[in-house]
């Protein structure tokens, strides 16, 4: 698998699951903040992104769950906690069902459930032909930003895609985080759960929270951000650093 980007120092171990234009080193600014004496951030990928492009897979969330999960036996990590991102929020919740019990806490950033996620016509056209067309890409990135970000940033955030994630891995991602279903094996967790979420993100917005996440798990804390939409750790780093840890505190 190689070695996994990590980030501090401390006691705390998080395991961050990336999203759908995302990599190791898709994380913004984010790195930069975290208390890297508190804990250690560790960024393990999905097969065909980043460090992992080349190799095969089904790439599924629960093939990512199960990946990161790799991940943390070599790294000697016994208990820690999980960030996911958009679709990797999907693999956090696949995650806590196969090692429920080394999670000491579980935080999805505009997070996929675990549940299928229903697209209109328009919206299966435009996020299943993303991974051959770079325009469609951009598109996304605009449209769950709220359409009011620069274009040199839309440009630069497509682009990262395009050069960080084989297109099969792209393609097989989209396919899993969109139709999988993993409601069924949920259960009863008490692993505690927080959801972040941008004002700006018309797609996993908080309303999106309440009706997914809020429903399928006990206590379920769910924080707005402002001046953000689906990308906080590139649009608001530091105020997505704070309400992580201020979460992650007393677990």
């Amino acid at each position: 698998m190689g070695e996994v980007k990590r980030v501090g120092t401390g006691e705390h171990a998080v395991l961050c699951l990336h999203g759908w234009f995302g990599a190791a080193d898709g994380w913004g600014y984010l790195p930069e903040v975290v208390d890297g004496d508190t804990y250690t951030y560790y960024f393990p990928e999905m097969r065909g992104y980043g460090a992992r492009q080349g190799e095969t897979g089904e790439f599924t969330m629960q093939e990512y769950a199960a990946d990161a999960l790799a991940a943390a036996d070599e790294l000697g990590l016994d208990r820690f906690s999980v960030v996911g991102h958009s679709m990797g929020g999907k693999a956090a919740a696949s995650l806590l069902q196969q090692a429920g019990d080394r999670v000491r806490a579980l935080i999805g950033i505009s997070p996929v459930s675990a549940a299928p996620l229903p697209l209109d016509e328009d919206g299966q056209g435009l996020f299943f032909g993303a991974p051959d067309d770079p325009a469609k890409r951009r598109a996304i990135i605009d449209f769950t930003t709220g359409n009011r970000n620069s274009g040199a940033w839309l440009d630069s955030m497509r682009d990262f895609s395009t050069s960080t994630a084989d297109v099969a891995a792209f393609a097989g991602a989209v396919q899993s985080w969109v139709n999988d279903d993993y409601t069924a094996g949920i259960g009863s967790p008490t692993t505690p759960i927080a959801v972040i979420v941008g004002e700006h993100d018309p797609a996993l917005s908080a309303e999106a929270m309440r009706q997914t996440w809020q429903q399928q798990y006990d206590g379920v804390e769910l924080v707005e951000l402002p001046a953000c939409g689906h990308y906080a750790m590139h649009e608001v780093p530091v105020a997505l650093a704070t309400a992580i840890e201020a979460f992650l505190a007393d677990k």
